[in-house]
């Protein structure tokens, strides 16, 4: 294909990029061109994409088959984005969100659980849900049938800057005993960002469009798994130690929230890791062993470093009070 990525140098960009590079398509990248440079063999074209006018220009009189987009802020961005692009792209996929969803989220829901209200003329960003859902409707606003809206849950491996899983590795590196999040049996569901980016492209390739809910199969991950996992790939010398909720929650430790665990206050929500992901697996969404993501995500930490703190999100260097821990790790001793 000929494929443009908005955006493509972090996270789920970066991995859109790589894997359309090893097919073998023809790759255009949007940006401002300030984070990374473009990969070898990328056509890198320059813009600041809330300015419409750089974007025209930028993009000239190319046409693409595929357009991806992971822009995550205000609607109005994505909705002038893909009215220059309707009638120059065959197939537009939007890398959306769960959180699309009306909170609370039911258990076991599926693509049809109720939405939040969006507006794609929107230039507010504070609310994600509802800026997601505005990123939503302003595709299906240019390219209609040819959209594919992805709505991702927890999304981890490579070049994962959110601080979940590089957070954990850098905590774990430290050796010692460690407070859990939860109990070893806590259900999570997650997926690896290399499959939704494969899955991402090969249904640009065949116009699969639609909405579907993108993450791994419910019931097939714990939280013991993921932890254990991680120290079995990188070989640490560490300690887990399980722990209920409800005792981090009396110590003031925000563990379990990154994982969608818990909410701030304490409660435990709903539907965050048993989606009924049915209608993606049955259009070929594939997911790779745990492992392979674990040590993988733990090579890329080696071989660059730890990714900058986001913008848009407090540093996971102030997530937790060292010394709260260890009163905790004390009396769970004792």
């Amino acid at each position: 294909m000929k494929l443009l990525v908005l955006g493509g140098t972090h996270h789920v960009g970066r991995a859109v990029v790589e894997a359309a590079l090893e097919r073998g398509d023809e790759v255009s990248t949007l940006n401002r061109g300030l984070s990374r440079a473009p990969a070898p063999g990328v056509r890198p074209l320059l813009a600041d994409r809330t300015d419409t006018e750089s974007v025209r220009l930028a993009l000239g009189d190319s046409e693409w088959d595929a357009v991806i987009d992971t822009w995550a802020w205000a609607p109005k961005v994505v909705r002038d984005s893909a009215r220059l692009l309707s009638g120059r792209a065959g197939h537009y996929g939007y890398v959306s969100s769960r959180g699309v969803h009306r909170w609370p989220w039911p258990a076991d829901a599926d693509e049809q659980a109720p939405l939040v209200d969006g507006d794609p003329a929107s230039t507010d960003d504070a609310d994600y849900a509802a800026a997601k859902r505005g990123g939503e409707l302003a595709v299906l606003e240019s390219f209609g049938e040819r959209a594919l809206l992805a709505r991702a849950g927890m999304i981890l491996g490579p070049y994962e800057d959110v601080g979940r899983i590089p957070w954990w590795l850098r905590r774990l590196e430290k050796g010692g005993r460690v407070l859990s999040p939860a109990l070893a049996h806590t259900p999570l569901q997650y997926l690896d960002v290399r499959d939704l980016a494969t899955w991402m492209l090969r249904s640009a390739e065949r116009g699969l469009k639609g909405a579907f809910t993108v993450t791994g199969p419910p019931g097939a991950t714990t939280l013991g798994d993921l932890l254990t996992t991680a120290l079995n790939v990188t070989g640490f010398d560490t300690e887990l130690v399980w722990t209920p909720p409800e005792l981090l929650l009396q110590h003031g430790l925000p563990l379990g929230m990154e994982f969608g665990l818990r909410l701030p206050d304490g409660s435990v929500p709903s539907g965050m890791h048993d989606a009924d992901v049915s209608a993606a697996l049955a259009e070929g969404l594939t997911t790779r062993p745990l492992r392979e993501t674990l040590a993988d995500t733990w090579a890329w930490l080696q071989a660059e470093g730890d990714p900058a703190p986001r913008a848009d999100a407090p540093s996971p260097d102030t997530w937790l009070d060292a010394a709260a821990e260890q009163r905790l790790l004390d009396q769970l001793s004792h």
